[in-house]
């Protein structure tokens, strides 16, 4: 039998070849480095991890349901616990030895009902023929570049390529987008930077980790609220527990609570009031060392760091086998494309306090489907005409999320996890 290929050795595609390998399908998992973690292990080429990074999220929110977290290891987890992690649950479920390391997909076509996956392996380039390929290379590998209006003299530098606070020594620094990262750097930098600003476009909800002794995403869900008054009530929390942006000089969102991701940071907004972060509004134009703001001001600086996020990439495929509609592929559940049966994406979704417990959902009912098709089971054949249909029903749970490229796989988490046990439970007949 053809195997399947799994690209990505990061949480998705670890989860992925793991339910594979219970369906006894076929398979073999591709990574470009030469061990598993993907975007968590810092030596990975591939990496855009800096070496001040933690999970954003608790670990017991974030982790696998059947494979815990020791109980050694902190709360919000740093860079060089998770990719312990991710060994564990490798070497756990027996799964490296399914991959070719230091391997890379440098394309890939459809033939014979299949694919045609070239694999690139330390120059040496080999053709596999794929029953069918699950893509599971993760979301934040390709950087969103900034366009500098006029000419700046100075070091220009993005998140992505950032590692570590010493990069900023005695330099006046200038960040631009207020994000998650964003504000992680802001924090390294000054302890190292003779000066640090910040551009902040828009508004943004920001939160500490903790909340009364408790991990913030840990607090809430006992009690059920429709999705407008839980915006409504949790973003008045918001305001009680953080204040409200514009008295740390931060424009305040003019979007509701969960319409964009917030910030979770306990130290951005503690050194904005001891005034350690300037917040800057929009560039106008640069000129040499000099950056002209919309608000008339200007300021002197040495590097620009852009911390404006990342956009979907996946060059070895053409983007209409995935559907691809503006920012970003339109499949079904964020993961099958109406285009083919056979080639899936693992992980391309996003929403607030989602973990890696749906990524593995995911793959499970991906492999379910594969084996249903390949025993014609009535419940992956409606299945795929629901795929097929391109009739989708919407799963933000009626939020407004904000129109932003990064936003263009995003959803809301209750609402998916329900659409998730509802095609288990399709795929049972």
């Amino acid at each position: 039998m053809k195997p399947y290929i799994v690209i990505g050795a990061g949480p998705s595609g670890l989860a992925a070849v793991r339910r594979l390998i219970e369906e006894d399908i076929p398979v073999i998992g591709v990574e470009t480095h030469h061990d598993v973690g993907g975007l968590w292990d810092i030596d990975s080429a591939t990496s855009t991890l800096y070496n001040s990074a933690h999970l954003i999220s608790s670990k017991s929110m974030t982790q696998f349901d059947d494979f815990p977290m020791r109980e050694d290891v902190a709360t919000y987890p740093k860079h060089t616990e998770l990719r312990d992690y991710f060994n564990d649950f490798a070497t756990h479920f027996d799964l490296k030895k399914y991959y070719r390391f230091n391997t890379y997909v440098s394309w890939m076509e459809p033939e014979d009902g299949g694919w045609k996956v070239r694999l690139i392996c330390d120059g040496v380039t080999e053709e596999v023929a794929a029953a069918g390929v699950l893509l599971a290379n993760g979301t934040l590998h390709e950087p969103k570049r900034l366009k500098l209006p006029g000419e700046f003299a100075g070091e220009r530098l993005h998140s992505s390529e950032y590692r570590d606070a010493a990069r900023f020594e005695n330099k006046r620094v200038l960040i631009v987008g207020c994000g998650n990262s964003g504000c992680d750097i802001a924090v390294d930098a000054v302890h190292r930077a003779k000066s640090v600003d910040m551009v902040v476009r828009r508004g943004y909800y920001f939160l500490p980790k903790y909340v009364m002794g408790k991990p913030t995403d840990t607090l809430g869900g006992l009690v059920k609220l429709p999705g407008q008054i839980k915006q409504l009530v949790d973003g008045l929390l918001v305001r009680l527990i953080s204040g409200k942006p514009s008295q740390f000089g931060l424009p305040d969102p003019d979007y509701k609570m969960y319409e964009s991701h917030p910030v979770i940071n306990s130290m951005f907004l503690h050194h904005i009031g001891h005034g350690d972060i300037t917040v800057r509004p929009s560039i106008i134009n640069c000129d040499g060392h000099t950056v002209h703001f919309d608000d008339g001001s200007s300021g002197e600086y040495d590097l620009i760091l852009e911390a404006t996020g990342y956009v979907l990439h996946f060059p070895f495929i053409d983007a209409a086998h995935l559907n691809w509609q503006r920012e970003a592929p339109d499949l079904y559940l964020k993961m099958f494309t109406p285009e083919h049966d056979n080639l899936f994406c693992v992980g391309m979704v996003e929403a607030a306090g989602l973990g890696w417990q749906p990524r593995d959902d995911q793959a499970r009912i991906i492999a379910r489907f594969i084996k249903g098709r390949a025993q014609n089971s009535p419940g992956a054949n409606k299945l795929w005409d629901k795929i097929r249909s391109r009739n989708y029903e919407p799963l933000n749970a009626g939020f407004n999320y904000l129109k932003l490229e990064r936003m263009s796989f995003y959803v809301n988490k209750q609402a998916y996890l329900d659409a998730l046990k509802k095609t288990v439970k399709h795929l049972e007949h």
